[in-house]
Parts: structure tokens; C-alpha cells; sequence
């Protein structure tokens, strides 16, 4: 698939980064789908994927300093998903349940605390959302959460709907504006998925600004 450039955060609007948040009982962080077939060499590649992996272990370290809820989420397709081409999809053969591709990278740190949570998949559904087909609700409101601390991959896919989803079910969001990039289908897909994110309520901060 050809895609182009992901926008860097400086292409999101000014309000970027003002936030100061300080991390506190209730919140919890959403890393979506850092998965070996949406960085660079794997079979979907996201343009500069591997770029939020350091940011993303930061975040890591400082929930699981402070003991808050980690949570991985991946995609976990059937071999003969309808999105992959070879059934007329849009997307080559990514991210198949128990493959390589669909494996966490060994330089991102979701061992220990963080609990993984797979996205089901039918052959002739698509769950973009981490929300779709889980647990991920029950989970996080039994622990009391109010706020989500969102990243990944990718901005105008399944972290967009990951997000709008978190925001339907009366979460607050921050969308982590460092830690996300664009597969950029089409130009500006990353912009626009950013704006609607936070026209629906999103805050984005940076790793500077959460304390």
C-alpha cells in the first residue's frame, strides 16, 4: 500500500501541549495496536510507526511507576479476513491471530502490568475499536477509571475509533499527540482524524505535559 507522510504533532492546532495533567487514581493508559506488521518492514507498514515506541515506553513506565491500569490492545485477524485484498479488501494480510506480524515489538515494553487485549475478528467484520468485541469497558470501569491516556497506531484508524468509542461510553480522553502516527490512505487523513477526535471532546497532550 503507498502511503504518505505521516503529520508530525506540529500539524495539530495550537491548543497542542497546554494541558499540565497529573497522572492520579482512576486514570489509565490504552496503547493500540504498536504491532510488528504496522511498523517499518512489516506488511502494513504505518510511515515512521516505529517512531512512537520510545514515546510509548515512557508513558509505560511512568503508569506502572504510579501502579495505574496498562493496557495493550492488537489486532488479531482471521487468515481470511474480507479487509485483506485477497477477499477484494483494501489491506494486505496483516496482523493474522498467532502470527509474527501480529506480535508486539520486543522494544516495546508491554510485559509485566500491561494486560493485552485482542481484538476478535470475524471473517466478515472489522473492529478498528479496542472497545468492539471486548472486555475492555467492564475491565477499566471496575477499576474505576474515568480518564484514558490514548496511543498508537494508527492516528486515523484504529486509534481514531478507539478514542471516539472511549468518548461515547463517557470516558475522558487524552490523545497522547506524541505517541501516535497516520497510514494516510489518503492526504491528511491523520489531520482530520486528529480534528474529529477532538471535536468529539479529545485533549491532546504531550509527554512534557504529563506530570
Amino acid at each position: 500500500m503507498q502511503a504518505t507522510k505521516s503529520p508530525s504533532t506540529k500539524s495539530l492546532p495550537r491548543t497542542f501541549g497546554r494541558p499540565k495533567i497529573k497522572l492520579a487514581p482512576g486514570d489509565a493508559l490504552i496503547v493500540v495496536d504498536v504491532q510488528r506488521d504496522f511498523l517499518p518492514g512489516g506488511s502494513l507498514a504505518v510511515p515512521q510507526g516505529d517512531a512512537v515506541i520510545p514515546v510509548l515506553n515512557e508513558y509505560i513506565s511512568r503508569f506502572a511507576a504510579r501502579g495505574l491500569p496498562i493496557f495493550a490492545t492488537r489486532d488479531w485477524h482471521p487468515a481470511d479476513h474480507w479487509s485483506f485484498r485477497a477477499q477484494g479488501g483494501l489491506w494486505p494480510v496483516h496482523c493474522v491471530a498467532g502470527s509474527d506480524g501480529a506480535n508486539f515489538p520486543s522494544t516495546l515494553n508491554v510485559g509485566g502490568p500491561v494486560a493485552v487485549i485482542s481484538k476478535p475478528s470475524r471473517c466478515e467484520q472489522e473492529t478498528f475499536s479496542g472497545f468492539v468485541g471486548t472486555d475492555l469497558e467492564a475491565r477499566l470501569k471496575a477499576l474505576g477509571t474515568h480518564r484514558l491516556f490514548i496511543g498508537g497506531l494508527a492516528t486515523d484508524y484504529c486509534v481514531l475509533n478507539t478514542v471516539v468509542d472511549a468518548l461515547r461510553r463517557g470516558f475522558q480522553v487524552f490523545l497522547l499527540g506524541d505517541a501516535i502516527r497516520a497510514v494516510n490512505v489518503h492526504p491528511r487523513d491523520g489531520r482530520r482524524a486528529g480534528q474529529e477526535m477532538m471535536r468529539q471532546g479529545a485533549v491532546p497532550v504531550a509527554l512534557k505535559d504529563v506530570l
